[in-house]
């Protein structure tokens, strides 16, 4: 049973017609019923010898390309020896947003270490930590989805996505607001599930 699930017999048997008709013969006296399942798995290239080589072996490797999302519709505006149109400089979106960003990135490191190490539980110091983390997830999921979801090609999923992180981020921002003034706090929940 062994030998007749290897690729390499498998292979030269869908290459050659007569070695997959002496395959199925062996399978038949291997005791393998021809309604099994491994014998309709295999049963098309077998029978059809005419499918081109590469279709044949590619059907025997344990991975396969396949492209799970189909490539959206490609659109060449202009011609090609039209410029790149550059767009109109903001410095708020970016030399500023940069700089926000890895303040932020930056900030985060002495705000998560500090209470732990300190053993000193600060309100403020808290609730900057949970607006930091907040900000930091927020920017971080809008650049996942700027280079992802492009708006010349999807403009209504890339809207939808732009709003959907936008509520969630208000729902986070409130929920550890909620957390933050009526229950323990981030970092005291941190030190009792790491003392659990």
């Amino acid at each position: 049973m062994a030998s007749i699930m290897r690729p390499g017999l498998l292979r030269s048997a869908c290459q050659n017609p007569a070695a997959s008709q002496r395959m199925l013969s062996s399978f038949a006296r291997s005791g393998i019923k021809r309604s099994s399942p491994l014998i309709h798995q295999l049963r098309p290239q077998f029978v059809h010898p005419t499918i081109p080589k590469s279709t044949r072996i590619a059907a025997f490797h344990v991975t396969q390309r396949q492209q799970i999302i189909p490539p959206l519709p490609q659109k060449i505006h202009g011609t090609l020896n039209d410029p790149v149109p550059v767009p109109n400089p903001e410095p708020v979106h970016g030399a500023y947003h940069w700089t926000f960003e890895r303040l932020v990135s930056v900030g985060l490191i002495p705000l998560t270490i500090v209470p732990f190490a300190s053993g000193s539980l600060n309100p403020v110091m808290d609730a900057t930590l949970c607006a930091l983390l907040v900000i930091h997830s927020h920017i971080g999921f809008e650049s996942c989805i700027i280079d992802y979801i492009p708006k010349k090609r999807l403009p209504i999923s890339r809207m939808v996505a732009m709003w959907a992180l936008r509520i969630g981020t208000v729902a986070l921002g409130v929920a550890l607001y909620s957390f933050e003034t009526n229950d323990v706090g981030i970092t005291e929940a941190a030190k009792r599930l790491w003392q659990a």
